[in-house]
């Protein structure tokens, strides 16, 4: 029997809430006829499941999902033609990306279950639930084919549902999503269900007892916004739902910002002049950045201390003499003023970059406040809306209020920020509890001793960055080469182009 009630509206004790293993999803009442009714669906699924129902129901939604990379399916949202309401546009979108048949029909069945889905009893509901078992897997036949087909529908319905009240929440505007669902997050309020006696924000909960979580309430409060869902209780299906949105919504996405949304992340090397980003051009890499520390050390000058601003200028010049994609590191903007900023970001812009690096960490080890740095991105955004904007905080490079680095991203988010990046954050357990939380692609340094690419990949990385490795490296093995060579051994040569295929390069 169900005891008292809680609810919880700040934002820490939603997060808590979220995160304790024994509040559940409350179990719906009643299984109905199986394979062909609300109840039986509501029971099968991951979203009222907990322990290990829920992990297994979980994975199969996640392998569904795995199917469909976010960037094609936010092309195939952005070619949407279809009429109807937003509900049938999103699942008819999606259920043709999973490869379902007949996805109209799909779509208009899915609309129907999801008026009783999370809660109540309709027998049109019933019925619908019975055709799209037919339709998406004709010839279940044991258990396990049953609790997969469901999964497969609740993914529809949960996007149903959700995805489509951020589309609507999003549509005609260009407020980032990441403001959007702070604002208005789709899903407004959590019911949870004591498994056993617990104590969260301060209450003891006894078993049995209900927890509302108010979701809009905390979101309003917190930049961080808690939609969907937090450890372990993350959604799967987030970057397919912002890729939705996005195309849904004719958002319009560049080259550069579709390398962050595919199934693999993006490796992007640093060059530091021309030639070194001309060769990786040419062995294959789909976009280069540069080094703050390559283009100052070569200018003899130091790194971090706005002192390289023509020659970054200079080199986004040369480099935008190519056919690649690039984006620029410019460290802190070189100025406080956000102005100067934008002007800077319209100039590198023009050059031909397709993106820019600004980090929060000041020449003398602080870190600039947070509504500083924000106003740099809004800013840059407002004066060249098409440029990708990588906004880093130092908060573990510097060692430094790495607390707050939750904090920060999201206001970054808010203020228009294309993507995040925390170089220093090689923890496991750190770098999955901030891509639970951001909205936008994370970015994060490659470190030799850390995670390798195909665990940040698993992780949820979206971009990895090699920073100033290549230049190091570079610079160590040119000295390496002249001290043999004074030394009387031949220089260890594999892997250096010839006079030729440099000079090539300069073209």
């Amino acid at each position: 029997m169900t005891g008292g009630v809680h609810e919880i509206h700040d934002h820490a004790g939603v997060s808590a809430a979220l995160a304790d293993p024994a509040l559940v999803p409350e179990r719906p009442a009643g299984e109905g006829t199986v394979g062909a009714s609300v109840g039986w669906l509501r029971a099968t699924v991951a979203r009222f499941a907990s322990g290990e129902a829920h992990l297994r129901r979980r994975a199969l939604v996640a392998a569904e999902l795995a199917r469909v990379e976010p960037a094609a399916l936010l092309r195939a949202a952005a070619a949407e033609q279809g009429a109807g309401e937003t509900r049938v546009r999103v699942v008819r979108v999606l259920a043709r990306a999973l490869g379902m048949p007949d996805p109209e029909a799909v779509a208009e069945d899915v609309v129907a279950v999801a008026a009783s889905y999370f809660g109540g009893e309709d027998q049109a509901a019933d019925e619908a639930v019975g055709r799209l078992v037919d339709r998406l897997a004709p010839e279940a036949a044991d258990e396990a084919d049953l609790e997969a087909v469901a999964n497969r529908v609740g993914l529809l319905v949960q996007a149903c549902e959700a995805t489509a009240a951020l589309v609507e929440a999003a549509a005609g505007g260009d407020v980032p999503l990441a403001r959007v669902l702070g604002d208005t997050p789709p899903v407004r309020t959590m019911r949870r269900v004591a498994a056993r006696a617990t104590r969260v924000a301060g209450r003891e909960i006894a078993e049995g007892d209900v927890v509302l979580l108010d979701l809009a309430t905390a979101n309003r409060a917190h930049p961080v916004p808690l939609t969907f869902g937090g450890p372990p209780r993350v959604c799967p299906g987030r970057a397919h739902a912002l890729a939705l949105a996005h195309g849904l919504t004719r958002r319009p996405m560049t080259a550069f910002a579709r390398l962050h949304h595919l199934q693999a992340p993006l490796l992007l090397p640093n060059a530091w002049d021309h030639a070194s980003a001309a060769a990786l051009a040419a062995r294959g890499f789909a976009a280069v950045g540069t080094t703050s520390l390559g283009v100052a050390a070569a200018a003899g000058l130091p790194d971090g201390s706005g002192a390289t601003a023509e020659e970054t200028l200079a080199l986004a010049r040369r480099l935008g003499r190519g056919s690649f994609l690039f984006t620029v590191d410019v460290e802190g903007g070189f100025s406080d003023d956000p102005q100067e900023v934008a002007e800077l970001a319209r100039r590198l812009g023009e050059a031909g970059a397709a993106g820019i690096n600004i980090e929060d960490g000041r020449p003398d080890g602080t870190l600039a406040p947070v509504a500083s740095h924000a106003a740099k991105i809004a800013a840059v955004k407002a004066a060249v809306p098409e440029l990708f904007v990588n906004a880093r905080t130092d908060t573990h490079w510097l060692g430094r209020q790495r607390a707050e680095t939750a904090t920060r991203l999201a206001v970054y988010e808010q203020a228009g920020a294309d993507g995040v990046f925390v170089p220093g954050l090689v923890d496991r357990d750190g770098i999955a509890a901030l891509t639970s939380l951001l909205v936008t692609p994370l970015n994060v340094l490659y470190v030799p001793t850390g995670p390798s690419v195909a665990e940040l990949a698993a992780l949820g990385v979206r971009r990895i960055s090699l920073g100033s490795l290549l230049y190091r490296t570079a610079l160590g093995a040119a000295v390496d080469a002249a001290t043999a060579v004074r030394d009387g051994r031949r220089p260890a040569g594999p892997g250096v182009p010839s006079y030729a295929e440099v000079r090539r390069l300069g073209r």
